[in-house]
């Protein structure tokens, strides 16, 4: 891999002898690892700008040069060249500068001018590289007719250039280069249709650009001094460790500019990081700490997680299950190992069910029993993102737009607490152009927000919750039932992920985000009888445990009562949990509340619940005060 090319650096070499004039877009403000032996180091870390100074120099080029529209003609790379251009352009150099104006076409001084008349002469093989060139003219769309002709002149410069014979390296073709953030802020004219235009993107480093530059010459640099001495003794008797140490960072990076890496060269020298604990720089990095929360859990409390689980979310054995099993991956790291990317986030679930049967409740533990708190589960009703324009409150505003400075509340949580879970509540009524937002999160583990943040997602579980698949449009448009409390939970689950799948490959055409999710589709069975008991057991003895210790009111509940809400808790599971939370509330809670306030009951008390009256509007309680 020290040998690797980028595919930009073989198309220069390629169209640089048949094209006059190239334009260089994309990631041009990074640095970038010279890949060959040359007039500088194999392996140099260079800006771009140096870097095409030596590139052209090997190639043979006699007369090298930079423009910008602040310090005009200049070449600070190496002595000579500026004043060679000088003799060629009949101009006078000042202070290491030729000073000129971008927007001087009819002028013989401006600088469009001096590169067709340097473009157009055959005694010495000239470059012109004009830097910042989105930066010439306020708006390619609105020209004045200065800059019209100015753009009109660098087109003639490029026509006219002439072949150059060199005695060493041959012809060499006079060449003009312009390096823009994007092509689009040059004027489309100028390079549309041009048969003599050849447009290079450069991208951020590929994964073997990464290898050239981490399996080289310049890995010791990424440590201090003593650190590398003393680590490379191990690691030089086990380099299959220190390459799956390198190959980890390679594939952590991804996305990462050059400058970004070097930025993570300098931090892990500073902080004197050990070669083992190489990756670690890249949280350190992204969320400014060193230890990652990941690599603290008490495996202990996750191994007896079940147990936590059953004390919050009843009858759900096989939705914790799956949910453990999700979360055993991420912390033993097998989480995407199937996968090429190691930035996607630490798991991705998919709560389907019926209403009220844990799902939330099931996000909220496990951030409780992961983070030790539940208020790392980041809920999102997706409802409140059912408009196209609504990813702008999920990701910021655009620049100029309102609320731009505020940011997006996705990216600002995950900004703020990296190491939590999201929860994407009633995911289908959200947009389907927000559902396309999603694709890049789950398959790269990174989002960039409005004001241009790049944000990662690598140390979040995603977990989206829907009620798709309980019910079902018919052939006459009407809803109806797909599942029903009396089905096997077999059915219930195979029924509803099939309609899953259907809504997401037939109606809404996005098979893709459901290939994303995968396998993790979780489906909750409905309330079950006996667990709808434990249930209401478990309000009811909170209930009666608050009351004790917040108000000294000690409340017992006769058999005939709790058979009175046992009964209509049991006729109202179609609601599940919450169903059983509005019995409690309508037949005991607010019954009770009246009739310790008729009372003036307000603590240090007992009181038996003898009976429940039904009938009554609204119910109202037999008791006795003991």
């Amino acid at each position: 891999m020290a040998d690797y090319i980028p595919k930009w650096h073989k198309e220069l070499g390629i169209f640089s002898k048949i094209k006059p004039l190239i334009i260089l877009e994309g990631n041009v403000l990074d640095s970038y690892q010279y890949p060959v032996e040359g007039s500088t180091p194999k392996g140099s870390i260079l800006r771009l700008p140096e870097y095409l100074h030596f590139y052209f120099k090997d190639m043979g080029y006699q007369t090298i040069v930079f423009y910008d529209s602040l310090r005009g003609f200049y070449n600070t790379c190496e002595e000579g060249y500026l004043e060679r251009f000088a003799k060629l352009a009949e101009s006078s150099a000042s202070h290491g500068f030729i000073k000129a104006d971008f927007k001087g076409g009819n002028k013989n001084d401006g600088a469009v001018n001096i590169v067709r008349k340097t473009l157009s002469q055959n005694r010495e093989a000239t470059v012109i590289v004009m830097d910042f060139a989105s930066r010439y003219i306020p708006s390619p769309d609105n020209l004045d007719q200065n800059e019209v002709d100015s753009f009109t002149v660098l087109l003639q410069a490029s026509l006219d250039a002439k072949d150059v014979k060199t005695e060493s390296n041959g012809i060499l073709k006079n060449l003009l280069l312009l390096i823009a953030n994007k092509a689009n802020d040059i004027p489309a004219w100028f390079y549309l249709q041009n048969p003599n235009v050849k447009m290079i993107t450069l991208s951020a480093p590929s994964k073997e650009e990464r290898e050239a530059l981490v399996k080289s010459q310049n890995f010791p640099s990424f440590f201090a001094g003593e650190v590398y001495a003393e680590d490379s003794v191990y690691y030089d008797a086990h380099p299959d460790e220190l390459t799956k140490i390198q190959d980890k960072f390679v594939a952590l990076t991804e996305g990462f500019s050059f400058t970004e890496i070097n930025g993570l060269r300098r931090l892990c020298k500073n902080e004197r990081i050990r070669m083992r604990d190489f990756c670690d720089v890249i949280d350190l990095y992204k969320y400014g700490i060193r230890e990652n929360p990941w690599k603290s859990l008490d495996f202990e409390k996750i191994r007896n997680a079940k147990a936590d689980f059953e004390n919050r979310v009843k009858g759900q054995d096989q939705a914790i299950t799956k949910t453990l099993d999700v979360v055993k991956r991420a912390i033993t790291g097998m989480s995407g190992l199937q996968g090429s990317s190691h930035t996607r986030p630490k798991g991705v679930l998919f709560f389907a069910g019926p209403t009220g049967t844990g799902k939330t409740e099931t996000a909220k533990t496990l951030a409780e029993i992961l983070f030790g708190d539940e208020s790392c589960c980041k809920r999102f009703d997706m409802s409140e993102y059912g408009q196209s324009h609504s990813d702008q409150k999920l990701l910021g505003a655009p620049p100029g737009y309102v609320g731009y400075e505020a940011g997006g509340q996705l990216t600002n949580a995950v900004k703020n607490n990296p190491f939590s879970i999201l929860l994407f509540d009633e995911i289908e009524k959200a947009h389907p152009s927000i559902l396309d937002k999603f694709l890049q999160i789950l398959e790269d583990g990174r989002m960039t927000d409005g004001q241009g943040n790049t944000v990662y997602f690598s140390e979040t579980i995603i977990i989206f919750t829907s009620n798709l698949g309980i019910y079902t449009m018919n052939e006459n448009g009407q809803r109806e039932a797909n599942v029903t409390s009396d089905m096997p939970y077999r059915e219930i689950s195979a029924r509803v992920r099939e309609a899953i799948e259907a809504y997401f490959k037939l109606q809404l055409g996005r098979p893709e985000i459901l290939n994303r999710i995968g396998e993790n589709i979780v489906v909750f069975d409905y309330i079950r009888p006996e667990v709808a008991k434990q249930i209401l057991n478990a309000q009811v003895q909170k209930i009666l445990a608050n009351l004790s210790a917040e108000k000294r009111i000690t409340l017992t509940i006769a058999d005939d009562a709790m058979a009175t809400l046992t009964e209509h808790a049991l006729n109202n599971l179609q609601n599940g949990g919450r169903g059983i939370g509005n019995v409690v509330e309508n037949l005991l809670i607010n019954p009770l509340s009246r009739y310790l306030f008729d009372r003036e009951i307000f603590g240090t008390a007992s009181i038996t619940i003898n009976r429940i009256d039904t009938t009554a509007t609204p119910p109202s309680l037999n008791c006795t005060k003991g």
